[in-house]
């Protein structure tokens, strides 16, 4: 490729990044107004405790399963025409869920909902999840290696303002739709406006550039020689340990709205606070995070994160206080997710060469949709048929944490950094990072912040 061609591709990359925000403040909308209400939703049809939790079972194994299925179409087709296909199915998938909604404002079929909503989410889980391997490879190849981490913290941290910003105002919405006595009419308007947003994510694609990918005779290796060769390599070692980490997180995780708006009895609006703040913490360190791992390393970020995250599902329990629960699980989870994610997704892509990325991941995620699909199954059994003096939810939470711990403990020792980094000096390295690199990041992200509607416009 001469210099000219090079300059040429440099500038569609760079047009190609921009637009990939643009999409995924689209996609934030259909994630605000959507998918962070389809468990209160099912709550709200009147969907047993049991089926809810097996809501994130189902999601944590046909994810992955679908994105297996979805490597495999990367030996015909392109990453772009894959993409193009699936998100317009999963757009699409709204429509029966507004449909629900509607049968249960009228009394038809009320019992039977719940059953149908289970099947119409697996679908919509299967679609929305065949378009995640070859995006994850489309965006390594568009994204340089040496950015990755400040990059992906940008797009991160516009994408969480408009989520965030978007689901407080929805739950005002669905808290005044409750009380007039209409709420399965604001579910329609919510989910309705879901799918346009997905829409409108799914026409951005169109504009993206997309570079080639060649893959290469013998890229291919089976799900059993991948689980086979993982104790013997790093990236085997990070993904068993990812496995068993989503295991023990999941054991928890779906239980959180059932004890937020059941055992607590909060609102929709004191609800989707406490889940958004989280987000509004990560939002906060995320690019300090993404500086930290460009500079010391995902590792180092891995530790730090894997420390923190064991605690979260203890503090929950703490207090039933709306603010407590505001303020003191959601500081140590948003910083303590925000890195940990940030760590795993760049790791991967500094571990997997780019012809192998597109099945490996999906590998990868198979494993962890293993782990999230048993350890979300345990928890759906334990809410049912655990029966102490406790409540039951306090002691699945408490057993998340343990397991969480246990794993960090054992395995995070196992994995190495594999690119070259900075030395890390410790305390001084730390004040450094967040004394003297704080205030720019922040105003340059406050500036890409208060000009979205460039993306919006573009």
């Amino acid at each position: 490729m001469n210099e000219k061609e090079s300059e040429f591709v440099k500038e569609l990359k760079h047009k190609s990044r921009r637009r990939s925000i643009k999409e995924g403040i689209f996609a934030s909308g259909k994630t605000a107004l959507g998918e962070y209400y389809l468990a209160p939703f099912a709550i709200a049809i009147n969907t047993s405790n049991f089926i809810v939790a097996l809501l994130g079972s189902i999601s944590g194994l046909l994810g992955p399963l679908s994105q297996i299925f979805s490597s495999r179409l990367l030996e015909k087709y392109s990453r772009k025409r894959i993409i193009m296909k699936f998100v317009f199915l999963e757009a699409l998938m709204w429509l029966p869920i507004i449909l629900i909604a509607f049968l249960f404002y009228a009394g038809i079929l009320t019992e039977s909902l719940p059953f149908i909503f289970l099947v119409v989410y697996a679908v919509y889980v299967i679609f929305m999840n065949i378009s995640s391997p070859p995006w994850f490879s489309w965006m390594g190849d568009i994204v340089d290696k040496n950015y990755r981490g400040r990059w992906f913290s940008k797009r991160h941290i516009i994408t969480s303002f408009v989520s965030g910003t978007l689901a407080i105002v929805a739950s005002f919405f669905l808290e005044y739709t409750k009380g007039k006595g209409w709420l399965m009419i604001g579910y329609i308007i919510l989910f309705t406006l879901a799918l346009l947003f997905r829409l409108m994510s799914w026409k951005t694609f169109q504009r993206q550039y997309e570079p080639k990918i060649k893959l290469k005779k013998g890229y291919y290796f089976t799900f059993w020689d991948f689980i086979i060769n993982s104790p013997k390599t790093n990236f085997g070692k990070f993904t068993i340990y990812r496995t068993l980490f989503s295991f023990a997180t999941a054991i928890s995780s779906p239980l959180v709205a059932i004890y937020l708006l059941r055992n607590l009895g909060f609102g929709y609006t004191t609800y989707i606070a406490i889940s958004l703040a989280e987000g509004m913490f990560a939002l906060a360190v995320i690019q300090l995070w993404g500086n930290f791992a460009d500079k010391y390393g995902n590792y180092r970020v891995l530790c730090i994160s894997s420390i923190l995250i064991p605690l979260i599902p203890i503090l929950w329990i703490f207090s039933p206080n709306p603010i407590y629960l505001f303020f003191v699980p959601a500081i140590i989870g948003g910083v303590a997710w925000a890195g940990f994610n940030l760590a795993a997704g760049n790791f991967v892509y500094d571990n997997i060469s780019v012809e192998k990325r597109g099945l490996v991941i999906s590998y990868y995620n198979m494993l962890i949709g293993i782990g999230t699909f048993l350890g979300a199954g345990i928890g759906a059994f334990l809410i049912k048929y655990l029966t102490t003096s406790i409540e039951p939810i306090i002691i699945i939470f408490i057993l998340s944490a343990v397991a969480r711990a246990i794993f960090a403990i054992w395995w995070v020792p196992k994995i190495k950094e594999i690119r070259k980094t900075e030395k890390f000096g410790g305390k001084k390295a730390l004040r450094n990072l967040i004394f003297k690199e704080a205030k720019p990041i922040l105003t340059e992200e406050a500036h890409e912040i208060l000009s979205i509607h460039r993306y919006i416009m573009e």
